[in-house]
């Protein structure tokens, strides 16, 4: 099998004699993507190896439980936010909001991965000011062009409800850089 195919994978998934090999596949397919999703949470480089390496070692370690009810990136996603969840939770600000987010866009223009350059900087502090589930919902809609329909899936929440988050994550980022560029 050459292309990815999601129920030929799904049903290599269901065999055990073929499910390491569906495995890797998945892994192959959606490692970048992933990647990126967990970066723009974490902004760190390595934070999101880490992250992404543990999303997919947890996947390993409870595929069983997966059935082909929801798409296997659906699956993958939920188990990333919650890795990304549980580390920012980890993540104790004790310094002020303004200087945490300085502190971190400095930390993102010195990385060697980040190729951005000064609107996109301002747009990572904008994020950094969201609820992590508000800028998670941006991130996803905004970046990765997901539809209300599959983050639904993800975060087990209403159309209705993930449409309001984004607006008004648009409306905060929008008000963000209007007083700060």
């Amino acid at each position: 099998m050459n292309e990815y195919n999601e129920r030929e994978v799904t049903a290599l998934l269901q065999d055990s004699a073929t499910r390491k090999e569906a495995f890797s596949m998945i892994v192959k397919h959606y490692s970048e993507q992933l990647y990126w999703q967990i970066r723009r949470i974490v902004l760190n480089h390595d934070d999101a190896d880490d992250l992404l390496q543990n999303t997919f070692v947890k996947a390993w370690m409870n595929i069983e439980y997966f059935r082909g009810d929801a798409k296997i990136s659906t699956w993958l996603y939920r188990i990333a936010l919650n890795e990304c969840l549980t580390f920012t939770s980890k993540q104790q600000i004790t310094v002020p909001m303004e200087e945490y987010i300085e502190s971190k866009a400095e930390e993102l223009a010195d990385d060697q991965y980040f190729t951005g350059d000064e609107i996109q900087i301002l747009l990572q502090k904008a994020l950094l000011t969201l609820p992590e589930k508000q800028r998670m919902v941006f991130n996803m809609r905004y970046y990765d062009d997901m539809s209300y329909d599959e983050m639904s899936q993800i975060f087990g929440t209403s159309v209705g409800a993930l449409k309001a988050s984004y607006h008004l994550a648009a409306k905060k980022i929008e008000e963000y850089v209007k007083r700060h560029s």
